[in-house]
């Protein structure tokens, strides 16, 4: 039986021409290729016409950027099949290797010869009036955020059953340590490792100044509904899919049973990415 590979490719002129070297290069080797093209740009409304990866795929390759990989995992649900990003141009927190190393690394991988790990996600359960409307994943962050010309949002905030807050705020963001470093780090949240145990709650903009960022146990279940009647307000998971919520509605966010399983390659190191996608600066010491 040939073995399966997974290509999700970035819909751009260069990740497309790379994606059809790397097919060719894979049907050479005797594997089978299955292609997604990451979808439109955007937000899409929540419709459950999402199809999945098939079960049997060996691996996934993402070419394009982290949204493309955000788009990927979303492809593959809950199955733990390994995945690498493979980033173009700029870098991406979520890259674990460049296009010019993309059959070296492929031929290390299709032998067997790498490690995964696992990163977490979050599972998102939206009830309305107890009844349960969606159910989602999202591997960086889910926002709750309010439309331009909507008023502050009331966001009631409950830990475990123990109330925690009302948030007056334009928003919330509850992410993974690995959304540490997406719309959390620009609304002020703190860059955690990818591997530290733990989901982040971040207020964007908050009236009370004191509102400040916070970690929480990656075992608790966070409940939040709008404290009052309030219009135009979006949920987004992954700033892939969404839908809009109101104070009828209860999200429940708690850690997903199935992680991302990520391939990690021996050279690669997070603070390397880390401070190239942040440009930081400085000499050692």
């Amino acid at each position: 039986m040939k073995k399966q590979v997974g290509l999700v490719v970035k819909n751009e002129r260069k990740a497309q021409q790379q994606a059809r070297r790397f097919e060719d290069w894979l049907t050479g080797k005797g594997i089978e290729v299955v292609l997604r093209h990451s979808g439109a740009t955007g937000v899409q409304q929540l419709d459950g016409s999402q199809q999945h990866a098939p079960a049997s795929l060996f691996c996934v390759f993402v070419l394009g950027g982290d949204g493309t990989f955000l788009s990927a995992v979303r492809w593959i649900g809950d199955l733990q099949t390994p995945i690498i990003g493979v980033k173009f141009g700029e870098v991406g927190f979520l890259a674990e290797t460049t296009e010019d190393r993309l059959c070296e690394v492929a031929e290390s991988i299709l032998d067997g010869q790498f490690t995964t790990r696992p990163q977490m996600r979050l599972q998102i359960q939206a009830l309305r009036k107890g009844v349960e409307m969606a159910r989602e994943s999202a591997f960086n962050d889910v926002v709750i955020n309010k439309g331009a010309l909507a008023r502050l949002a009331r966001i009631r905030t409950h830990i475990d059953g123990q109330f925690l807050t009302d948030y007056r705020a334009d928003g919330l963001i509850v992410s993974t340590p690995t959304g540490s470093t997406a719309y959390s780090l620009a609304a002020g949240g703190p860059i955690i490792h990818p591997t530290v145990p733990g989901i982040l709650i971040t207020p964007i903009c908050p009236f009370t100044l004191t509102n400040r960022p916070l970690m929480v146990p990656e075992s608790v279940s966070i409940s939040i509904q709008l404290a009052e009647e309030t219009s135009d307000i979006m949920l987004t998971c992954d700033g892939q899919v969404g839908w809009k919520i109101d104070q009828r509605d209860t999200i429940i966010i708690s850690q997903s049973p199935s992680p991302v399983q990520m391939i990690t390659l021996p050279d690669q190191n997070y603070f390397d990415v880390l401070k190239a996608k942040l440009r930081w600066s400085g000499s050692r010491v």
